[in-house]
């Protein structure tokens, strides 16, 4: 390390205490540790990646001349191989996360290939989400004996892939089944609780954010798809998104960077998005169900989840409020209540809730660019000014109004969004002059 050498020459010219030179070395080396050479992690779960690949090539070229036995072998040297591999990682190389991730990735990939090749080889039947299923619990383990995260990644991909495939397969008799994958995500919990806690910067931990944050969405689409209560099925979402929003304004993810707090970003960006799409009034009148069904909040999935998902939400904004934190009353973490009042106003009248939802919208964006000025946060400013710039969009193919009033919508909107940003740089700049 070039700082190191550095450090060396400056204890030579009698410049530099060796005590404080040793303290400097053992800070970097404490801090190597913690975060590893990225490129060799990099380059070694290619080189797992690769190395796999290419014995599958290899082997599937030439496999329709070996014989059942043969085949057998070929199916299960990888594997071997694998473990092979992850044990002399952790005899002696088990400092070293390059050699804990390739390696365990490559054993978990030998894993597939093992059991869709003796599948293949003996016709045993089955389908695509019980391999997944099998091939993920198989896996589970080498995140915490090889303290691996890629193999937790690949972990929460293939239980997505199984509850995609349970969740259309299953009769409605089975539906319960489709409620299993929760507890199958909660097999990472201790691992990335681990990450959070050692490793909150790194780029597994946020790859991870982003990973759970996509998961628990799909996963929740899952489990309520079959319900015949649209409007407790929009709650649901809404408070999940709400629940992402109040996690990522948190005093723990504020210290983070802000590419890394998936909860925000993906959750204010899904509320808006689902806002914008109930804007209009063909999603409200297409249902069956046009009004809050209180009774099915307890019987229905979606009831149950918007019940559970709002109280967590509730609970933690609670704790914000508490702590003080200057981010807790921020607009999106209120609009999943606000839309529940929203959603409850079709028990009066049908046309109701897409105007309270224009409104919320409308709302948001002011709301946001008031907060943007307050703050000199071009940011927060323009994220209030594409809220409204979208509502107009929608509201242009969504009225009845002429062609005339449509364009100035726009002219107004666009005048809005390039004033709005010039005077906030032009603030900043007689600030800076200041």
């Amino acid at each position: 390390m070039r700082i190191l050498k550095e450090t060396e020459e400056l204890v030579q010219a009698g410049i530099l205490p060796q005590e404080t030179a040793d303290r400097i070395a053992a800070y970097y080396k404490a801090k190597e540790e913690r975060h590893p050479n990225r490129l060799m992690l990099v380059f070694g779960l290619l080189g797992a990646l690769l190395c796999g690949l290419g014995i599958i090539l290899i082997v599937a070229h030439n496999w329709d001349n070996f014989s059942r036995p043969v085949k057998t072998s070929f199916a299960f040297l990888p594997l071997l191989l694998g473990q092979a591999i992850c044990a002399y990682t952790l005899l002696r190389q088990q400092n070293s996360a390059a050699w804990r991730e390739a390696s365990a990735v490559f054993l978990s990939l030998a894993v597939g290939g093992s059991i869709s090749l003796v599948s293949q080889i003996y016709n045993i039947p089955g389908n695509i989400g019980v391999f997944m299923l099998s091939w993920s619990l198989l896996c589970l383990p080498l995140v915490y004996i090889l303290k691996s995260s890629a193999v937790s990644l690949l972990y929460v991909l293939g239980i997505c892939a199984y509850a995609i495939h349970q969740g259309f397969e299953v009769h409605s008799a089975e539906r319960h089944i489709r409620h299993l994958h929760w507890l199958l995500l909660a097999g990472i919990a201790p691992h990335y609780y681990g990450l959070i806690r050692q490793n909150p910067g790194s780029n597994f931990t946020a790859f991870h954010h982003w990973f759970l944050a996509a998961a628990g969405m799909l996963l929740l689409w899952v489990s309520v798809h079959g319900d015949n209560n649209s409007d407790l099925m929009r709650t649901a979402f809404m408070s999940l998104f709400g629940f992402y929003c109040i996690i990522g304004s948190t005093a723990w993810f504020e210290k983070q960077h802000s590419a890394a707090n998936a909860y925000r970003i993906m959750g204010a960006l899904a509320t808006v998005v689902l806002l914008l799409v109930l804007s209009f009034d063909t999603f409200w009148h297409k249902s069956d169900v046009h009004s809050y069904a209180f009774g099915d909040l307890f019987t229905q999935t979606a009831g149950l989840a918007t019940i559970l998902l709002t109280l967590g939400a509730v609970y933690v904004l609670y704790r914000q409020m508490k702590s003080g934190s200057a981010n807790a009353l921020n607009p999106f973490n209120l609009s999943f209540l606000v839309f529940h009042v929203v959603v409850s106003a079709g028990v009066m009248s049908e046309s109701l809730p897409p105007l309270l939802v224009n409104l919320l919208l409308l709302t948001l964006g002011i709301l946001n660019i008031r907060a943007g000025a307050q703050k000199n946060h071009l940011g927060i400013l323009n994220t209030g000014l594409l809220i409204v710039m979208a509502l107009v969009i929608c509201k242009f193919f969504d009225t009845q109004i002429s062609f005339v009033l449509r364009g100035l919508m726009f002219v107004l909107a666009g005048t809005g969004f390039f004033v709005a940003n010039i005077r906030m740089l032009k603030k900043r700049r007689n600030d800076g002059q200041a």
